[in-house]
């Protein structure tokens, strides 16, 4: 019976920790999930005011193989009432579910905060173990909840606890084919749990008795391999049988060993070598016994059927030498080698804990078009990252290519002139985006690229004999980092409404567990796209897990004097060209974000000492206070900025965020050198380029002005004076953009922040170029490289560096802030602006507290304004009415404080209407 009362208990344990009111109650799969994978669930609706919700850990949910010395804990406080607050918690763990409320291993203890993150003390913790967590906390009134329920694993935690050894089937980093491995092993008692952890150089799919674990795509992360190495770990309880078992492990060349060539001299990396692998299979039988499968001398290897495979290019694949049932124990392995020991890639195997890529959607071909015998163009109806997927019949030896582009020629056949300009090939055997599929000739065969990706939205079948093909005979697969949405915005303006759609397939695009600038013609990270990028994807997703990642590998590139390259990772290219502050401030301008957004001071913590060194590297070579080290102003319109203006703006924000930083820390020197270092700064800047009579900036031109305003440089007393000229050249350019790269960070934050959001509306709403409404108004529904959609060069069609448009919304119509001094929208600040030319308008956010609402919409001469401020937060509301207006809630009039943002009105938690009118 006690047993019976137990596996009751446990059931329902899991029950509780994701309930809340109206939203999903999570439940997590064992057998092949993999470590990451967020859940879902049905709906439950509950009584009780207060919830404890959204349980987290290292900001995933239930994470298996963590490494983190000290896990962040956090969760939701779900509570409809006005002014919902926490007011104290307790946090308590073990590892026995039953002794969460009676013995746990550690608590917090009552702590009377409104904190919703904490850490366990990492000394207490042990490898390979499931911890249980529990929080309980106590409302408004001092009424304690249910507790909130929810674990997560430990990993490795130490790299002394791996058995395996790194494997792999050669040396050869020029052999072509990539290489399978299998081992058999016997499972003799009967199986409680299995862990799988593996480590790769380049990229892997692990299967158990032929099933593949998991559902990532491209695992391990890309990273500079020779200085950190990722290893995944997979929940593979369900894949095992028992008696005999096979583990199969296919490598892919990824970034560790590029073999096709480009300008950025991958192929010449300094971690290069053939791909390599190292495993742990961690079995615990009911009898409490633990078993270890290993990596080493005991596996075999034979090449496979993926004759070639590029990150960057594409796959071939000849179905002729597939080897059915390879990964299976039934499969006669007589005439497979054996494997050799290589050297692991780096003395740095950490965990890999961020959301995975997957094949997140799956999308038909719109329309197929057979211009020949041999011909088929495919055209998905929209611009995505990922793989397409082909079924077809043929006799053996039958070769199918497959042509991935974003554009047709006028023949109507892919044209890859406007992506292919920095590819080196040294012969005709790797063709552009073009997968090879080579049929064995036995029935229908499917394929689909593994060990690569690709941007695109039409693709060009040919086939060496003929063959049928139908619309239904390929799919696309739109790929990314997986990251859960967090932001919506909708409004009256349909074109907005492409537009902002536009802008988060750009940016998921772009998200492959690092921030790339294309996801065709480089791939690569680019620091000046990202850190534009930041805040919208921020706003639209839950991103933290990759930026932390990214930041890691920023820590692992940067020179000892402090330089940092333009592309992260790097296989050495990138220290000596676009690098600078205006592309680099990544280091600074990415942790200090997450900071913002989510209120975790953990990244800007492990990041301190890097912004640190740059920011001294930049005055080393600029001791005036001004600094050339930059770009500029990339792909203006036509005025072209100096670099000194732009990369100087930078350089004071760099610095003023590490003085904020360093106060942040109690760090008061720092705080000193560096707040006076930013004065000095805007006093050299705006000696040189600000006319004190005129208030115009250098020449005058929208990126001047509207950086001079956005990043702080203008004097107080100038402000007015200066944005009203902004306003004025706007107009004067027949409210068209007048900017290029950094330009579009600035200029509608510029206008909307000092009393003229109405032009930045005009602006963002313009329909006729150059504006980001042409490329819509032309069929987008990705972001474009260039205003010009017929330009000769710098014409990607899938480009995320102009995309500050979609975190702008947020911002400049719906009005959602963070306050830096309650950061992680503990404190929200919403300033709505009603523009001319919209009937109504919506944001939300998902923050750390819950949904945030930011929505408005006319009524004749009147404004209805709706706000859901989440539990346990607050609201700063300035208004920017008419002076006929007044603000009414219930219909009676609000009482506001008037400052130079706008009238200010406080509220707490909860939803409400306010009337203008």
């Amino acid at each position: 019976m006690h047993s019976i009362f137990r596996k009751l208990f446990i059931h329902l344990f899991f029950l509780w920790p994701v309930v809340s009111v109206g939203k999903p109650v999570a439940f997590v799969k064992a057998g092949g999930t993999p470590a990451g994978h967020h859940p879902t669930g049905e709906t439950i609706n509950i009584a009780p005011s207060a919830i404890v919700t959204g349980l987290k850990c290292e900001h995933l949910v239930t994470p298996l193989g963590i490494d983190a010395a000290h896990p962040r804990l956090s969760w939701q406080l779900s509570d409809n009432r006005n002014g919902a607050r926490q007011t104290a918690y307790q946090v308590r763990i073990a590892t026995d579910s039953l002794a969460l409320d009676t013995h746990p291993l550690w608590t917090s203890g009552k702590i009377n905060r409104a904190d919703i993150m904490t850490s366990f003390p990492g000394e207490l913790l042990q490898p390979f173990t499931r911890y249980y967590w529990s929080v309980e906390v106590w409302d408004k009134d001092g009424v304690k909840s249910s507790p909130g329920r929810s674990w997560f694993e430990t990993g490795m935690l130490q790299q002394s606890n791996w058995k395996g050894a790194w494997i792999s089937d050669g040396t050869d980093i020029r052999l072509k084919p990539a290489a399978n491995f299998r081992k058999v092993f016997t499972a003799a008692k009967q199986v409680k749990s299995a862990r799988a952890y593996i480590a790769a150089a380049g990229l892997y799919e692990l299967y158990i008795n032929g099933t593949k674990a998991g559902n990532h795509r491209l695992d391990p992360m890309y990273t500079r391999f020779d200085r950190r190495t990722l290893y995944v770990t997979y929940d593979v309880t369900s894949l095992l049988q028992s008696g005999r078992n096979a583990i199969g492990v296919m490598l892919g060349n990824g970034w560790y060993n590029h073999q096709s060539t480009a300008v950025w001299n991958f192929h010449e990396a300094p971690w290069r070598g053939r791909p390599a692998f190292c495993l742990d299979l961690r079995v615990t039988y009911t009898d409490g016994s633990v078993e270890t499968i290993s990596s080493g001398k005991d596996w075999k290897t034979a090449l496979g059927p993926i004759v070639f495979n590029s990150i960057y290019t594409a796959e071939h694949y000849d179905a002729r030498k597939e080897q059915p049932g390879w990964n299976t124990v039934s499969f006669d392995d007589s005439k497979w080698k054996e494997v050799i020991y290589r050297a692991a890639p780096s003395q740095n195997i950490v965990s890999q804990q961020l959301y995975p890529i997957e094949n997140v959607e799956e999308i038909p071909a719109a329309s197929v078009t057979h211009p020949n015998d041999s011909t088929w163009i495919y055209d998905l109806g929209r611009n995505i990252a990922g793989v397409s997927s082909i079924r077809v019949s043929g006799p053996a030896g039958t070769v199918i290519k497959l042509k991935h582009g974003e554009q047709l020629d006028k023949k109507g056949f892919v044209d890859l002139s406007n992506i292919i300009v920095h590819y080196r090939p040294t012969d005709d055997t790797d063709p552009f985006q073009t997968d090879i599929f080579i049929l064995s000739g036995k029935g229908v065969e499917t394929f689909m690229p593994r060990f690569n990706y690709k941007g695109f939205q039409y693709v060009e079948v040919t086939s060496s004999q003929p063959v049928q093909l139908r619309k239904e005979s390929l799919t696309g697969y739109f790929m990314h980092s997986n990251v859960p949405p967090a932001g919506h915005i909708h409004g009256s303006d349909t074109m907005i409404n492409k537009l902002f759609a536009a802008t988060n397939n750009a940016y998921l695009s772009n998200l492959f567990g690092y921030p790339t600038d294309c996801p065709q013609r480089e791939k690569n990270g680019w620091t000046g796209d990202a850190q534009i990028a930041i805040e919208t994807g921020l706003y639209s997703y839950d991103g933290i897990t990759i930026y932390e990642k990214w930041l890691a590998d920023h820590r692992d590139e940067q020179q000892p004097n402090g330089v940092l390259p333009s592309i992260i990772p790097t296989g050495g290219w990138g220290y000596e060209w676009g690098n600078g502050p205006d592309w680099t401030s990544t280091i600074a301008i990415i942790p200090w974000n997450i900071y913002l957004f989510y209120g975790d001071t953990t990244l800007l913590s492990a990041s301190y000492d890097n912004m640190r060194r740059y920011v001294d590297r930049i005055t080393a070579i600029s001791p005036a206070g001004l600094t050339t080290w930059g770009l500029g102003d990339w792909v203006p319109v036509k005025s072209k900025s100096p670099v000194e203006f732009t990369s100087s703006a930078y350089y004071y924000a760099d610095a003023l965020i590490l003085a904020k930083a360093a106060k942040l820390f109690g760090k008061t020197a720092d705080y000193t050198k560096y707040s006076t270092l930013a004065e000095k700064i805007k006093t050299a800047f705006n000696a040189k380029y600000l006319n004190n009579e005129t208030g115009i900036y250098g020449e005058g031109v929208q990126t001047e002005l509207s950086v001079a305003l956005y990043w702080g440089l203008v004097p107080d007393a100038m402000k007015s004076k200066v944005a009203a000229n902004l306003a004025k050249r706007v107009a004067a350019d027949n409210f068209h953009l007048d900017v290029g790269l950094l330009g579009t960070k600035s200029i509608l934050n510029a206008l909307s922040e000092n009393g003229y959001a109405d032009v930045a509306w005009k602006l963002a709403a313009q329909r006729t170029f150059p504006s980001w409404g042409w490329w819509i108004m032309n069929g987008a529904t990705t972001l474009f490289e260039n205003w010009d959609i017929n330009a000769s060069s710098d014409l990607s069609r899938n480009h995320i560096m102009f995309g500050e448009i979609g975190a702008w919304m947020y911002k400049g119509v719906a009005g959602i802030r963070p306050d830096e001094n309650a950061p992680g929208f503990k404190n929200i600040l919403l300033t709505p602006n009603f523009v001319e030319g919209l009937d109504h308008f919506e944001g939300s956010h998902d923050s750390p507290y819950g949904t945030i609402v930011s929505s408005w919409k006319r009524n004749g001469t009147a404004i209805s304004y709706h706000v859901t401020v989440p539990a346990n937060a607050g609201a700063d509301i300035f208004f920017h009415i008419s002076p006929t207006q007044k603000i009414y809630e219930n219909d009676k009039p609000v009482v506001t404080q008037n400052t130079g943002k706008g009238l200010r009105y406080h509220v707490t938690a909860g939803t409400r209407e306010f009337q203008i009118r």
